[in-house]
């Protein structure tokens, strides 16, 4: 492991992290405190929309993955089912059944705790050295991301269930882009890929844009669309990241005008959620 120098905690780019990502983390955790603390004190018992968990439940595996992704940061192996989301299902029922804690005042503290955990020890490491993931090898400005996306997912939901603003933004998104992209193959459903070729150029509104191919089953991105999508996506930010994260279904997306969808073969638009399942 190579110490860098430097600061995102000064509030300057380090070179490990992209810019704005270690303050998105930072802010996603407060923000998810802020929520749970109006939980106070019978709210953990309330379910999460679209959810077997409740609120207590939701964020003790909160606090328990910003944990874990601090200990991996920290350059610690932590087996953590294989990849696939069953598997990773599996693990968090298994991680949950033995930590007792579901009280929002002391899960907000861990949430903002282990955080800020992960931030001291990303900054430690090379940028280029991989780091071991439920989701396979990330280099650390991914794994960044993929700590975002997973706040910013189960953050809204604990701000539905509690009727409170959520916490995404467009910048947030973007800054989830890197690991979007980067897990996106190995989340693909096998039932809902098979068979299937196509391309996609997926664009956020006023921000950057993506591509994804799928060639008889098998999926392949990259951080730039390709030349001539069969389906152009084009779609509001917050949109993107719930549609992605399995959070709200495409058609009333589509019905609200959040997502536009064009090309020789529009009509794969709606369908282009349903390809992944979210871990």
């Amino acid at each position: 492991m190579t110490r860098r120098t430097g600061g995102e905690l000064s509030g300057e780019p380090s070179g490990v992290l992209p810019e704005g990502l270690a303050e998105a983390i930072r802010g996603t955790a407060d923000d998810i405190a802020a929520v749970l603390r109006t939980a106070e004190p019978d709210g953990s018992l309330l379910p999460v929309p679209r959810s077997t968990w409740t609120v207590g439940e939701a964020a003790a595996h909160l606090a328990q993955a910003n944990a874990l992704m601090a200990d991996l940061a920290a350059g610690h192996e932590r087996p953590y089912g294989d990849g696939t989301p069953d598997s990773l299902a599996e693990a968090n029922e298994r991680a949950l059944a033995a930590f007792g804690e579901r009280s929002p005042g002391p899960l907000a503290e861990m949430i903002t705790d282990q955080a800020a955990a992960f931030l001291a020890s990303v900054e430690e490491r090379d940028p280029a050295e991989p780091v071991s993931t439920p989701l396979g090898r990330l280099n650390p400005a991914v794994l960044g991301s993929y700590l975002l996306t997973h706040m910013l997912g189960h953050g809204y939901d604990l701000a539905l269930a509690l009727d409170r603003p959520h916490m995404l933004d467009a910048r947030r998104v973007e800054l989830t882009l890197p690991f979007m992209v980067e897990a996106m193959p190995r989340v693909a459903d096998p039932a809902a890929v098979a068979g299937l070729t196509a391309s996609f150029a997926v664009r956020l509104r006023s921000g950057p844009s993506f591509g994804v191919t799928v060639t008889d089953g098998v999926v392949r991105t990259g951080h730039e669309p390709p030349a001539r999508p069969d389906c152009t996506i084009l779609t509001e930010p917050v949109a993107f990241l719930l549609l992605g994260l399995g959070r709200v279904d495409p058609w009333p997306v589509i019905a609200r005008g959040k997502a536009l969808g064009w090309g020789r073969k529009p009509w794969l638009a709606p369908r282009f959620p349903r390809l992944f399942r979210a871990p």
